[in-house]
C-alpha cells in the first residue's frame, strides 16, 4: 500500500496511521516467516519462508523510512521540501 500525500480536507493524521497499520501487519507477517522457518518439514519449507522474510524485512524497510520522513514532516518548522 503506498500512501500519498494528504489532500485538503482529509484527516492530517490518515497517512500517519495508515503507515503504522502497514508497519504492523509487516510485523506480523514476518512473525509467522520466522515461525514457519522453525518448523518447516523440510529444507524446500524453510528456504521458501526466507525468501519471503526477505522481501518483507525490504518492505518494512521501506515503510519505516516513510514513517521517519513523516514524523519529520510532523515537527513544528520542518522543512517543506
Amino acid at each position: 500500500m503506498v500512501t500519498g500525500p494528504a489532500r485538503e480536507g482529509d484527516d492530517p493524521d490518515a497517512a500517519w496511521r495508515e503507515l503504522h497499520e502497514e508497519r504492523e501487519a509487516l510485523e506480523r507477517a514476518l512473525s509467522l516467516c520466522q515461525t514457519r522457518q522453525r518448523v518447516a518439514r523440510d529444507a524446500a519449507e524453510a528456504g521458501e519462508a526466507a525468501r519471503e522474510e526477505a522481501d518483507l524485512l525490504l518492505s518494512l524497510d521501506r515503510v519505516l523510512t516513510r514513517i521517519r520522513a513523516a514524523e519529520y514532516g510532523r515537527q513544528p518548522g520542518a522543512r517543506r521540501w
